[in-house]
C-alpha cells in the first residue's frame, strides 16, 4: 500500500513540472527560466519572432487568430504588427520563400521552428541564441558553442554585438551591441518563450487539467482500494 501511494505521488509531482530534457549539447546549458503564463513576454516574443526569423523560419503550425486569442492580441493588432507576408487572419505562420530556393541559396533548407522548442529543448534554444561567436574558419564567419559549425549566421547580431573565444573557451565581448547583455538575455528569453508556446499552445490547459485529472484518479483510489480488498477478503 505504501509503495502505490509513494509511485503514485511521485508520477504526480514529475508530471506537474512540466521540465524537459535537454538535448545532448557540446556546452552547458543555460536555463532559460520561461513562463508561459507571461503575456507580456510572449508578445515580446512574437514580435522578435516576426521581425527576426521569419525570413526564412516558417511556424507554419500556428495559426494567427489562435495567436490573437492566447496571447490577449486583438485582430486588429496582429494584421498591422505580426503578419507581413498574408492578409488573412486565419492563416498559418508561413513565409514566402521557397524550400527550393532556400536550398539553392543557403545549402539547407531553413527548418519550421513550429516544434523546435520540444526537440531541442527551452535550454538549448537558449543557450545556442547567446553563443554565437566569430570564427574565421567557417563560411558564415560565426560559430556556436551549442551547434558547432552551425549553417545560420547571428540574425540577432545587432543587437547582442559580436563575441569572441579566448584562450580558455570562454566568450568574450569583441563589439558592443545596441542592447546591453542583461537586455539581450531577456529579449532571447521573450523569443524563447513564445517558441516553447507555439511548440505546444494547448500545454496550460493540458496541465490545470491534468491537475483534476490525477485528483480524480487519487480519490478513485481512495475508494476502489478498500472495495478491492472487501471484495477479495473470502479468496484470500
Amino acid at each position: 500500500m505504501k509503495h502505490i501511494v509513494l509511485t503514485f505521488f511521485l508520477s504526480l509531482g514529475w508530471l506537474l513540472s512540466g521540465q524537459a530534457v535537454a538535448a545532448p549539447s557540446g556546452a552547458k546549458l543555460d536555463s532559460a527560466h520561461i513562463n508561459l503564463r507571461d503575456q507580456a513576454s510572449l508578445q515580446r516574443g512574437a514580435q522578435t519572432f516576426v521581425n527576426y526569423c521569419m525570413g526564412c523560419h516558417a511556424a507554419s503550425f500556428m495559426r494567427y487568430s489562435r495567436m490573437a486569442k492566447d496571447l490577449g492580441l486583438s485582430e486588429d493588432m496582429v494584421r498591422q504588427n505580426l503578419m507581413f507576408v498574408t492578409d488573412t487572419i486565419g492563416d498559418t505562420m508561413t513565409i514566402s520563400m521557397r524550400a527550393e530556393d532556400a536550398q539553392k541559396w543557403f545549402g539547407v533548407t531553413p527548418p519550421d521552428l513550429s516544434v523546435i522548442a520540444r526537440s531541442r529543448s527551452v535550454d538549448w534554444l537558449y543557450t545556442y541564441l547567446r553563443t554565437y561567436y566569430l570564427d574565421d574558419s567557417t563560411v558564415m564567419g560565426t560559430n556556436n558553442l551549442a551547434f558547432s559549425n552551425v549553417g545560420m549566421p547571428h540574425v540577432l547580431w545587432e543587437q547582442q554585438g559580436y563575441k569572441t573565444m579566448d584562450a580558455d573557451g570562454n566568450l568574450v565581448s569583441a563589439t558592443q551591441g545596441n542592447l546591453s547583455s542583461r537586455e539581450y538575455d531577456l529579449m532571447v528569453r521573450d523569443l524563447v518563450n513564445f517558441l516553447a508556446y507555439v511548440s505546444e499552445p494547448s500545454k496550460l490547459q493540458r496541465l490545470d487539467l491534468g491537475k483534476w485529472v490525477l485528483l480524480y484518479l487519487f480519490i478513485f483510489f481512495l475508494v476502489a482500494y478498500p472495495l478491492k480488498r472487501a471484495y477479495w477478503k473470502d479468496v484470500h
